[in-house]
């Protein structure tokens, strides 16, 4: 594989992923410590929303996998080319890093939909 430098332009945006996640685990343990120390505490939704923070945590990690994967892809491919070797090592290690990425993006989907479930049931018990 000549062109080592493909992994690497992945990155970025698998970077950009990394950091609108950690903004929502973070408004995300806000909102968790604010109904922990409310007056209404609604065990429930506390407990649902725990286990939102917990698929936030496995995408973060599945993303960092993934970078880690595609950087040791390109390092291993430009390896390679210096030495006039021909490796397909690279392309396995790219695939397990897109697999990674894409594992990642499934828990947020997952996440998301359950996130819009949490919420009304937050919504219908303000108001009842």
């Amino acid at each position: 594989m000549e062109d080592w430098y493909i992994p690497i332009t992945i990155i970025p945006g698998i970077g950009l992923l990394i950091l609108s996640t950690s903004n929502m685990m973070v408004t995300l343990s806000s909102e968790i410590n604010t109904l922990i120390h409310g007056e209404d505490k609604n065990e429930a939704i506390i407990k649902r929303k725990l286990v939102q923070l917990k698929l936030l945590n496995r995408a973060m990690v599945l993303f960092y996998i993934a970078i880690a994967s595609l950087v040791t892809a390109a390092l291993i491919s430009g390896i390679s080319v210096k030495l006039n070797t021909a490796a397909n090592a690279p392309l396995y290690v790219i695939i397990l890093g897109i697999m990674m990425l894409l594992l990642g993006l499934f828990w947020l989907i997952k996440y998301s939909y359950r996130a819009v479930s949490i919420r009304q049931d937050q919504f219908k018990n303000k108001i009842q």
